[in-house]
């Protein structure tokens, strides 16, 4: 049983990276700053999806207070980039 969980998390990691990836060529090819604003949202979700499924995979917990800094962090960073994009000043 516990065979199969560990192959259903290295899939889901496995497809969680090609998800990434194809994010993160959204950010560089983007047709606007929107898009690629939304694209990075995506990367910094999907970092966080990733950190997850590897303290299953590893049974560490720091992975878990690390992907929980960083959305806070995210969360912070993109309200600060759509108020820049949206007023065209930062304060």
């Amino acid at each position: 049983m516990e065979n199969i969980l560990l192959i259903v998390l290295y899939i889901a990691l496995a497809l969680h990276v090609i998800m990434g990836a194809a994010a993160v060529w959204r950010v560089w090819r983007g047709d606007n700053v929107i898009d690629r604003l939304m694209a990075v949202e995506l990367v910094a979700t999907l970092t966080l999806a990733i950190l997850v499924l590897i303290s299953l995979i590893e049974r560490e917990n720091i992975f878990i207070d690390v992907a929980l800094g960083l959305a806070a962090l995210g969360f912070i960073s993109t309200i600060a980039l759509a108020k820049y994009v949206a007023d065209e000043q930062m304060f």
